[in-house]
């Protein structure tokens, strides 16, 4: 289970139509309780794999080591992802998780953890980092497409 905004941030994955993948695979990585994830798919529509990490190894092995509930420094544009202001997302983050399912009370993991996005490939090689320094800091889908050599229609 994941904040609203990454779930905001997923949804735009999910939307990246399975045609212009062309053989490139997303994988989403959140940092909760596994329990969670049924019910994170069936919210954002995503049809790729998602991984839980709740230990937070491979997050910390990728150098995903900012812990930071801070928002985009202000005068910095808010991504396109975000459509909603901070209570909206806030209830949201809230009505999607624990209030429709009380037994993930608990196992969202830490909200303070921030990601990144990757791109890997050829083999393991790591071709792209981005690393968030606040929590509306993923990149642009269309910009993640793009160094992963996708083309969006």
């Amino acid at each position: 289970m994941m904040t609203y905004v990454v779930q905001l941030y997923v949804e735009q994955l999910a939307a990246v139509p399975e045609t212009a993948l062309n053989g490139t695979k997303i994988v989403v990585i959140g940092c909760g309780d596994w329990k969670g994830l049924s019910q994170y798919k069936e919210n954002t529509g995503f049809n790729g794999p998602i991984y839980a990490d709740s230990n937070r190894k491979l997050y910390f092995a990728l150098g995903m080591d900012i812990q930071s509930l801070a928002t985009a420094p202000s005068g910095q544009q808010k991504p396109s992802y975000i459509t909603e202001g901070s209570l909206s997302n806030a209830w949201k983050s809230i009505k999607n998780g624990p209030l429709r399912d009380p037994s993930l009370i608990g196992k969202q993991g830490n909200f303070g953890q921030l990601g990144g996005d990757f791109v890997f490939g050829p083999g393991n090689q790591c071709t792209f980092a981005h690393r968030m320094q606040h929590t509306q800091d993923h990149i642009e889908v269309k910009d993640l497409m793009k160094v992963a050599g996708v083309t969006l229609p």
